[in-house]
């Protein structure tokens, strides 16, 4: 699963949560490729590499609450 939020210089970042992996890009459909890649090189074995990727797209609203707008 991928936390997506605005790069406050522009574009998107995507962390992994509960793992050690990070892109950004300045695209959604740019970010869904990097974060397929990410996840590839991290797991170079495939037996062990999850067979699904999440991603939300988290905003903060102005009450500073964050707002999830798109899981797929």
């Amino acid at each position: 699963m991928f936390l997506v939020e605005d790069d406050p210089e522009g574009g998107y970042v995507a962390r992994a949560i509960g793992e050690a992996i990070f892109t950004q890009a300045d695209s959604i459909e740019e970010l869904r490729e990097l974060v397929k890649d990410a996840v590839l090189c991290h797991y170079p074995d495939e037996a062990t590499r999850p067979s699904r990727i999440w991603t939300a797209l988290v905003r903060r609203g102005g009450s500073d609450r964050a707002k999830i707008f798109q899981g797929c």
